[in-house]
């Protein structure tokens, strides 16, 4: 096996990437403190042609310095808006027609493994502050609520981690499904 050069991987371009088609999946950044995870989901959602962040509160917002060194450009081609409450994020995109689902762990929260988006449902997928998670408030005006199941001593993953888990499984789901 030989590891393929950066001209193999046939990447879009910058100004090819804004013109592709992107998957009906939104993130919401509920609060985030780190500069890092905020970049990773950048990076993350760039990946996987995710149609936009939304950074919300005391979420830092591009151009950012520390973001950067994360997104590595990523927050230059992923398209993102700010809301100073998160709640009106929700509400907007809600009115436009979007699920709205918290990660978090909660009564009846739905474990992403039985997780199954509609054909053609648009989703946002919210991802709390690093300490405290989603505000309950947004919880509350959420459709639904995402858990990752987890199996050993913590309660909980890093935001970014979170981030790549949660949005790599409904990519497949909503770019692989048959149904």
């Amino acid at each position: 096996m030989r590891k393929l050069r950066n001209p193999e991987l046939n990447r879009l371009t910058p100004e090819a990437y804004k013109h592709a088609e992107k998957l009906p999946l939104v993130v919401v950044l509920d609060n985030i403190r780190s500069c890092n995870n905020i970049g990773s989901v950048f990076r993350t959602s760039d990946a996987l042609l995710i149609e936009k962040v939304i950074l919300c509160g005391i979420t830092a917002t591009p151009p950012n310095a520390e973001i950067h060194k994360t997104a590595l450009d990523a927050e230059k081609t992923v398209a993102w808006q700010y809301f100073e409450k998160t709640e009106d994020a929700v509400l907007q995109l809600q009115q436009n027609g979007y699920k709205v689902y918290a990660l978090e762990q909660v009564e009846n929260s739905i474990s992403l493994p039985e997780f199954r988006p509609a054909n053609g449902e648009k989703i946002a997928i919210i991802l709390g502050n690093e300490v405290k998670g989603v505000q309950q408030g947004v919880v509350n005006l959420s459709n639904g609520s995402i858990e990752i199941p987890q199996f050993g001593t913590k309660h909980s993953f890093n935001v970014a981690v979170s981030a790549g888990i949660v949005l790599w499984d409904i990519f497949c789901k909503l770019r692989y499904s048959t149904s």
